[in-house]
C-alpha cells in the first residue's frame, strides 16, 4: 500500500483486495507511515533514544532506525516481526547498523521479546524506552491476551518512557466496506480487529496521554498542510 519493492506476491494480493473495497486505504497507510516519522521525531525530541518497534515488517525508507538516527546518531532500534521472511530481509537491511536489530517473534509472547538476547544486547530497561506499536494490536483479537500484553510493557517501563500505538478502525465506515474488509480479514493468516476510537483510548489506561490523546492520524502533531489529508 505505501508503494516501493519490499513486498510479496501474497501481500499484494490481499492489499489489491482492501484497495477494492476501500480506495482510500492507501491513504490510511500513507498518513501511518508519516504519523510514524512524527511521533519518533517527538520521541528523540525528548531525550528518547533507544527504541522498540513491534509488527515493523520489513524496515525500509522512513522507518524507526533512519528517522532516529537523522536527530540521534546513536539511537539504538530493535525491531521485532512474527514473519521469518520479513525478518530475514530486515537483518541483510541492518547488516551494517550497529545499533540496529531484528527479531522473530509474536506480540503475544512480549516477555520472549524483552528477554531476548539481540534486544538486551542493544536495550536498556532502566533508561526510558519508545515502544512502537503501529498497525499491530488489531491483530491481537483476544481482549484478556491485549490487557495482558499492555501490563507487562507497563510494568516494564521505567518513568519518562513513551507507548506509541496506532489501530485500524472502520468506526464511521459504511456497512457495505465493513462487511467487503472483514470477510478479507477472515478468510488471511493473520485476522484483525476493528476498535473504535474509545476502545483504542482504553489501550493507554495506565498511562498517561501526551497532547492531543487519542485522534485520528493525520491529527496528531501535524506538522504540515500534507499531513492533514
Amino acid at each position: 500500500l505505501l508503494g516501493g519493492f519490499h513486498n510479496f506476491a501474497v501481500d499484494r494480493k490481499v492489499g489489491d483486495l482492501v484497495v477494492k473495497a476501500c480506495p482510500d486505504i492507501r491513504l490510511g497507510a500513507l498518513a501511518n507511515r508519516a504519523f510514524l516519522r512524527r511521533a519518533v521525531k517527538f520521541l528523540c525530541q525528548q531525550g528518547i533514544d533507544q527504541f522498540l518497534d513491534i509488527g515493523s515488517g520489513i524496515p525500509t525508507s522512513g522507518n524507526v532506525h533512519e528517522v532516529a538516527q537523522r536527530i540521534i546518531p546513536s539511537a539504538r532500534v530493535v525491531y521485532v516481526d512474527i514473519d521469518s521472511i520479513a525478518v530475514i530481509h530486515s537483518q541483510a537491511i541492518l547488516k551494517d547498523n550497529q545499533n540496529a536489530s531484528t527479531i522473530q517473534e509474536d506480540i503475544h509472547n512480549i516477555e520472549k521479546i524483552l528477554e531476548h538476547p539481540s534486544f538486551t544486547a542493544l536495550i536498556d530497561l532502566h533508561r526510558p524506552l519508545g515502544v512502537l506499536m503501529l498497525s499491530v494490536l488489531h491483530f491481537v483479537k483476544d481482549e484478556e491476551r491485549l490487557q495482558r500484553i499492555l501490563r507487562v510493557l507497563n510494568g516494564s517501563l521505567v518513568s519518562g518512557s513513551y507507548v506509541v500505538i496506532s489501530h485500524y478502525s472502520l468506526e464511521g465506515a459504511p456497512s457495505e466496506t465493513i462487511d467487503q474488509l472483514e470477510r478479507i480479514s477472515t478468510g488471511v493468516g493473520s485476522p484483525s480487529v476493528s476498535r473504535t476510537q474509545a476502545e483504542t483510548a482504553r489501550l493507554f489506561d495506565g498511562f498517561e496521554l501526551v497532547e492531543p490523546g487519542v485522534v485520528r492520524l493525520p491529527l496528531w502533531r501535524p506538522e504540515s498542510s500534507e499531513d492533514l489529508l
